[in-house]
């Protein structure tokens, strides 16, 4: 099912490559497999959200503060993204650090907790799902616009 590991300057993102298979009636991969020898497939994963974009949208930088953050198992379904990831953990080395990471169907993007994620969709149409392994809390909310000055 995997088939490369890489991961990022920020400490704890990790994307996976995934195998496909594809024949004369399409396409088949395993995306989510628990017994894999990867702590991220580990996880108990307790909500899976998804998102339809049209060409163009951003939609971010958001995560959930304190006891409700949120630990992220991304996919893109449909179309192609720019993923964007900020470190606000204060402890960490890449304190205030941004990434942008291209995404397409065939891979998984681990975030873990403490860090703001948003998305631009570089298709229309584009469907991308993610599994949390906390659930959504309005109270515990946040986010900023990464474009504005």
């Amino acid at each position: 099912m995997i088939l490369d590991t890489k991961t990022f300057e920020i400490l704890g993102i990790k994307l996976f490559s995934i195998k496909s298979n594809d024949d004369d009636r399409g396409l088949f991969s395993e995306v989510f497999l628990s017994n894999l020898d990867y702590p991220e497939f580990k996880i108990n994963y307790v909500q899976e959200n998804e998102s339809i974009s049209n060409y163009g949208v951003f939609r971010g930088m958001h995560l959930q503060k304190g006891d409700n953050s949120q630990s992220k198992l991304i996919r893109v379904i449909k179309g192609k993204v720019i993923d964007v990831v900020c470190d606000l953990r204060k402890s960490s080395t890449s304190f205030k650090k941004n990434i942008f990471i291209e995404l397409n169907p065939n891979q998984l993007l681990f975030l873990p907790k403490g860090l703001a994620h948003g998305f631009l969709s570089l298709e229309e149409g584009t469907i991308l799902n993610y599994k949390c392994d906390n659930y959504y809390n309005h109270n515990s909310e946040s986010g900023f616009n990464l474009f504005k000055t």
